[in-house]
């Protein structure tokens, strides 16, 4: 019986399946992360929802109030600057109004199940725009991404599940061959993981450094006091609304004996 011949492995395939045992890794930290990203601002826009529907509403009504008292004070004394309050109270009030009327007051909270946190991360693993090997595959990866944060937030499982489906079976996700080429393909998507696992950290600094993030840990601390922020916060613009609304009527009583 002959001597079983060991196979030769060259150096460049060597470096090549070190390479991809390192890409690996990184596609599932990198899965992890953009799960971490999309999972924090999804949280955050509910937040903000939230906090719009039962603050931001209370704060439009109180802007509305100033801006009828500027405005009574503009008829009243016909400056230009008197003039100028109103305008700006009523702008004031019609922003506010804005926002508790527009998208970001529609969110609602977002609970992602094991199932579809292990999903998403399966579909980011494999076709995250930044593993892509050329800028065709990069749009083609993009269009797929897209739809999979969509079906994410949306908590739509079957979506995200037709999405990896689609993917895998399109004629995009074939690669090419070569240990030479790979090798070049494989680093290229090293050296892109990395740079959006580094834009990644720059988004989440960022998200937790903004207003809404800051108002949301609050809350969060004093949740654990058995205290609610927004409650709190709501009962003192009550307050000052009520102040406002006499004001209304005493500047309005007053311009009427004139």
């Amino acid at each position: 019986m002959e001597p079983e011949i060991a196979l030769q492995v060259s150096p460049e395939e060597q470096e090549l399946r070190a390479k991809r045992s390192e890409l690996v890794l990184l596609q599932a930290a990198l899965a992890e992360r953009e799960l971490y990203l999309t999972n924090m601002q999804r949280e955050l826009s509910a937040f903000q929802g939230r906090y719009l529907r039962e603050v931001g509403v209370l704060y439009a009504e109180l802007d509305a109030w100033s801006a009828r008292i500027a405005q009574v004070f503009a008829d009243e004394e016909g400056t230009t600057q008197a003039w100028t309050s109103a305008a700006k109270a009523r702008a004031q009030a019609e922003e506010s109004y804005a926002a508790v009327q527009g998208e970001a007051s529609k969110a609602r909270d977002f609970t992602p199940s094991p199932e579809l946190k292990k999903l998403y991360r399966d579909v980011a693993k494999r076709i995250h725009p930044d593993l892509a090997a050329d800028q065709a595959d990069r749009a083609q990866r993009e269009r797929f991404m897209a739809g999979a944060n969509r079906a994410y937030q949306e908590g739509d499982i079957g979506a995200l599940r037709r999405i990896l489906v689609e993917y895998e079976s399109s004629p995009e996700s074939v690669t090419g061959t070569g240990v030479a080429a790979d090798l070049v393909r494989v680093i290229r998507q090293i050296r892109q993981a990395q740079q959006r696992l580094a834009q990644i950290e720059i988004e989440v600094a960022a998200l937790c450094d903004s207003e809404i993030a800051k108002l949301k840990a609050r809350a969060e601390e004093l949740s654990g006091e058995g205290r609610e922020l927004f409650a709190e916060i709501a009962d003192g613009v009550k307050a000052q609304i009520e102040i406002e609304r006499h004001r209304f009527e005493e500047v309005s009583a007053r311009r009427g004996t004139l």
